[in-house]
């Protein structure tokens, strides 16, 4: 499952006045672009008087997983872009979610199809990703991306998946995560709700945890009711999209990308060591077999664990995973 939860050094503490700029849909392109916000370092300048030629800056795409959005790195964007301020941090709903929700995006819902509605997001934005760091289903989403493109991805290239395995997922176990439950129940809540606390109340008597209850209500936005006072909320998600893509990141196989690896592109995977993941000892030996044979074809695949954090590794240890991911930045 992905719920993800919102939770410098000298001269660039100083420097980091950000230049954030939202954009939705900002380029006069096709009308199904998804919706995103791209935050930019100050040492990020567009020159204004360059047209609609944009400067190829080092540019980071962040993915959420299922049932998430591009909110929830938008605290950890923004520490990104004050400490590496010459970078910039494109943030995107993916398909089914948040304000993609609503555009007329064609079946089949998948992994491969949401990866490919970011290629084509990136390229109308003329963006060059060097970066591409992805959480539970966005680390299939970015691997999916690497698999799919030449070009707009440049060569080299890092990813990173967070808490999740290339393969197909094994059954879960008791006290494992249970996404597909959470969706069923989901799609027999009304539309539109008057309360937050009792939707939470109502996801935590059935038998999720409170996290997994107050992550889900981030996807309630409230909305203007004609003479009431009170408060509605309804959701911003495509439900029947949602359980199909879940459905494909289940059955989606990516070890091919991983055993494989294209010249240039470094692999990362992040275990969270509290992690309800269903990680194998299989995945494990899998992914340092791949480490061995990607470093003799000039590409790289490296794991990394995050101690003190479950599934939601953004929120539970923040810190850590900065300190983490920081090393591609430097080196970039």
């Amino acid at each position: 499952m992905a719920p993800e939860k919102f939770r410098c050094s000298g001269f660039r503490t100083r420097m980091a006045v950000l230049d954030e700029r939202i954009a939705r849909g900002g380029v006069q392109k096709s009308s199904d672009i998804l919706a995103y916000d791209l935050i930019q370092g100050e040492l990020v300048k567009l020159n204004s008087g360059m047209g609609n030629k944009v400067p190829d800056h080092p540019t980071a795409v962040l993915l959420h997983g299922i049932l998430g959005g591009r909110k929830n790195w938008g605290s950890f964007a923004r520490r990104l872009a004050r400490e590496f301020p010459m970078w910039q941090f494109l943030l995107v709903d993916l398909r089914c979610h948040g304000d993609s929700a609503s555009l007329k995006k064609s079946g089949p819902h998948t992994v491969a199809s949401a990866a490919l509605d970011v290629l084509k997001l990136v390229g109308q934005l003329r963006l060059t990703p060097r970066i591409l760091v992805g959480h539970s289903f966005g680390g299939k989403v970015a691997l999916s991306m690497v698999e799919q493109a030449a070009k707009p991805l440049a060569r080299p290239v890092k990813v990173w998946v967070l808490d999740a395995t290339p393969g197909k997922l094994r059954p879960p176990g008791d006290g494992d995560d249970h996404p597909a439950e959470l969706i069923n129940f989901l799609s027999k809540m009304p539309k539109q709700v008057f309360s937050k606390v009792e939707v939470i109340d109502s996801l935590i008597l059935e038998g999720f945890s409170k996290e997994v209850a107050q992550w889900v209500v981030t996807n309630l936005r409230q909305t203007e009711r004609r003479g009431s006072s009170n408060p509605v909320f309804s959701w911003i998600f495509n439900l029947n999209g949602i359980a199909e893509m879940y459905k494909s990141y289940e059955e989606t196989n990516l070890w091919d990308i991983v055993e494989d690896v294209p010249r240039g592109v470094h692999v990362n995977f992040l275990k969270a060591e509290r992690s309800l993941h269903r990680w194998a000892l299989e995945d494990l030996q899998r992914i340092h077999a791949a480490e061995e044979l990607a470093a003799d074809e000039g590409a790289g695949v490296e794991m990394h664990v995050l101690e003190d954090a479950g599934h939601w590794v953004q929120a539970d240890n923040p810190d850590g995973l900065f300190r983490i991911l920081s090393s591609s930045f430097i080196r970039s």
